[in-house]
């Protein structure tokens, strides 16, 4: 099996239960990880990925390889039937390979370009990742989809609900940059499948992919929406319509306190890093209904149900 979205769970709530299973006894699987080796590969920076899925690994026994490929590695050539007679020196297909012989599962983090809407929807890199490994292969976050990190939102919201059906905000915020949509949509897809009311909040321009959108209440008014929320997830993406766009201007879309006060008492989560009075203000994010910490802690959890699934699946 491989791990790209939640469409590869034949059950999430049983991948939950089996998330809160594992949080309450994290060492009590490690005969499926002994001997076993995990690659991780990144395309670009990571934090939290990094270092939750290599303690995934290591609590269920198994040995880890990380190797951050745009500056540890030789340039890799993605298309097939290219004269590699320019810059890139090995082919997806050679390195893939190799790393398959290395390694029994495979983690590659990879990032939108922000470019070209069509190339990064197409998931080129993860796509040509697979179709070349010889082993499992896990999305440590990809152009379009982050679920490591939706695996984890889900398993803090089972854990922070005070209601069977709480309301889930998830609001667009400013920043500096242009950021992909990976995040939201994955978040998104993820709360589609769970026992919440999901509702959207975003500028004008700033709609995610009606893939994702399809079903779900969409609200152009952030106070519309977040009146009687439960949860707020505050995130900033860039535009899908007018692709790789954005607006940092628009700072009366920051998470303030003012905002919160509109919610039941909402909890405030985001996946990190997050930029302090621009995305939500220092009175949100340090307030005891901040969860962006137990998001972070959860990261962990939600690798190491997939890495065991992935463990169980190979032998």
């Amino acid at each position: 099996m491989n791990f790209t979205s939640v469409k590869d769970l034949t059950n999430i709530n049983a991948w939950l239960k089996k998330a809160l299973e594992i949080k309450a006894n994290p060492f009590g699987f490690q005969e499926f990880g002994i001997n076993k080796t995990l690659g991780l590969i990144f395309l670009n920076p990571s934090l939290r990925t990094r270092l939750s899925t290599q303690k995934a690994a290591m609590n269920l026994g198994m040995n880890v390889m990380v190797m951050n490929l745009g500056t540890e590695g030789w340039s890799i050539e993605m298309t097939d039937g290219t004269v590699m007679d320019q810059g890139s020196q090995e082919h997806i297909k050679e390195a893939a390979g190799v790393i398959s012989q290395y390694c029994d599962i495979i983690g590659i983090r990879t990032f939108a370009e922000l470019k070209n809407r069509e190339e990064d929807y197409s998931e080129k890199v993860l796509t040509k990742f697979i179709q070349s490994a010889k082993v499992p292969v896990v999305s440590l976050e990809s152009a379009t989809l982050h679920p490591l990190q939706s695996f984890a939102d889900l398993i803090t919201l089972e854990e922070q609900k005070k209601v069977t059906h709480p309301k889930v905000v998830l609001s667009w915020a400013p920043h500096p940059r242009a950021l992909p949509q990976a995040v939201a949509n994955s978040f998104v897809e993820w709360m589609k499948q769970a026992d919440v009311e999901l509702v959207i909040t975003n500028p004008e321009g700033f709609d995610l992919a009606p893939e994702f959108t399809d079903g779900v209440t969409v609200l152009h008014n952030q106070d519309e929406a977040l009146a009687g929320a439960d949860f707020v997830y505050a995130k900033n993406w860039s535009s899908y319509e007018n692709y790789g766009q954005t607006a940092p201007n628009l700072t009366d879309w920051t998470i303030s306190k003012p905002k919160m006060d509109l919610t039941n008492n909402g909890k405030f989560m985001h996946c990190l890093p997050v930029r302090r009075n621009v995305v939500v203000t220092d009175e949100v994010i340090d307030s005891e209904n901040s969860l962006v910490l137990e998001q972070a802690n959860n990261r962990t959890f939600a690798a190491q149900t997939v890495l065991l699934k992935m463990l169980q699946n190979v032998g």
